[in-house]
């Protein structure tokens, strides 16, 4: 059977609405994540290949001339080309393994696995939402999730609770971002961490390119503890052995070769691939062929009111199953794409929010929306702020309360004060 050659590259852009409890919560500085491009490789049969690209948060988005590039060629000239961009790369694999007749995984490498482990995946929330979120998680079969942990709550407090509402085979992932700092200010904290049933993980703790300080947080913990694969450098993070594995995503080439070079060393890692169930749907295919894929991947997906597929991926005791249908194995709804389908180029504007942080002892800062580089925001906000070490972390008892427009003078001035700085009041 000769492979279809592309004749025509379709982009539809969509904006996918969040849970509320994510679009809560995920306002500070990642209300853009609901973006996605659509791509459809057309032939002269009918088969065509669906991939998805997350336009404010991706390893690489599609440009034109990789678009033209493709045009009249057979997919099977592109799967290794990661500079395809994600929904580029991921239709011509859809289209490629539609025209042989079989799933992306044979594409992909040897099976070693017929279904992956997946997490549930939420930012920092309130503490009776991140209850209804493992709740929900429960509920559709999840035994594992992966938190943000942020200095602007009092994270131990809040897992503690948490570990109440699950079974003793659910696991939690801390991911830190780097916001402990440094090694002495974390060993004390992964320390008290360690006492907590179920929590397995911690992600970034520190600054990864602190490479000394990594080495000894990890005497003083028996965390585990996950990197970002590549910094440090690999030579450097595997003979200083500063992590016990990594997170892993990327393009297709770049995964395969950071998975091989961790499984020659015996380092588990999880696949981060985010985007909805298409994204979701490859992923697997990927985790299913990868050795040392055994740490719960991310997708994100759940956070989503609608995952733009036609059925949903179903997960049982904390496993996803892998699809044999030819291709990525799942529908696209076309019905759910034309619903959300914006202009190409669409941005939300940021949320008509302010945030206030609390301690114990009465301290109270208020800050704006976004960080940094945030649609070209110049000011501080919640994130800067406490990365640059300039506020306490992870104080017992510090609270954030969202504070919205209420379209008062008191408000509109407040935020005005926070464009300057962090309002201390």
């Amino acid at each position: 059977m000769l492979a279809p050659l592309i004749r025509a590259v379709e982009r539809t852009w969509v904006s996918v609405p969040l849970k509320l409890r994510h679009a809560r919560h995920l306002s500070r500085e990642n209300w853009d994540w609901t973006v996605f491009e659509i791509l459809r490789l057309r032939t002269d049969s009918d088969l065509e290949g669906i991939g998805e690209t997350m336009c404010y948060y991706t390893w690489s988005r599609v440009a034109q001339a990789q678009v033209d590039r493709v045009i009249g060629h057979s997919p099977f000239e592109f799967l290794w080309d990661d500079r395809l961009g994600a929904g580029l790369q991921m239709a011509c694999f859809d289209l490629a393994a539609k025209a042989v007749g079989v799933p992306c995984h044979r594409l992909l490498g040897p099976l070693v696995r017929s279904a992956c482990p997946v997490s549930w995946w939420t930012n920092d929330m309130s503490t009776e939402d991140w209850c209804e979120e493992v709740r929900e998680a429960l509920s559709l079969g999840y035994l594992s999730a992966k938190l943000k942990a942020r200095p602007w709550r009092d994270f131990l407090a809040q897992v503690q609770t948490l570990t109440g509402l699950v079974p003793s085979d659910f696991r939690f992932d801390a991911d830190f971002n780097a916001f402990l700092r440094d090694a002495g200010t974390a060993g004390a904290y992964l320390q008290a961490l360690e006492q907590v049933p179920g929590l397995a993980l911690a992600e970034s703790p520190i600054p990864q390119e602190d490479v000394a300080g990594g080495a000894a947080l990890r005497r003083k913990t028996r965390l585990q503890i996950a990197l970002h694969y590549g910094s440090p450098p690999i030579e450097t993070c595997l003979r200083e052995d500063v992590c016990d594995g990594f997170v892993i995503g990327g393009g297709a080439a770049g995964v395969r070769q950071q998975a091989t070079l961790a499984a020659q060393f015996n380092k588990p890692f999880f696949l981060q691939l985010v985007g909805t169930g298409l994204t979701t749907a490859f992923m697997l295919h990927f985790g299913a062929t990868l050795t040392h894929a055994t740490w719960p991947a991310i997708t994100c997906h759940e956070i989503y009111e609608d995952d733009l597929i036609r059925e949903r991926l179903a997960v049982q005791d904390g496993f996803m199953a892998l699809s044999e249908r030819p291709g990525l194995g799942v529908d696209l709804d076309e019905e759910a794409v034309e619903r959300y389908r914006v202009p190409e180029g669409f941005a939300p504007p940021p949320p008509r929010n302010l945030y206030r942080v609390t301690w114990p002892g009465g301290a109270r800062v208020v800050y704006p929306v976004g960080k940094r580089g945030t649609q070209g925001q110049e000011c501080a906000g919640i994130w800067d702020d406490f990365a640059a070490g300039n506020q306490p972390l992870f104080h017992r008892g510090v609270t954030l309360d969202i504070l919205p427009d209420d379209g008062s003078t008191a408000w509109a001035d407040l935020a005005r004060r926070t464009q300057i700085s962090p309002v201390r009041l």
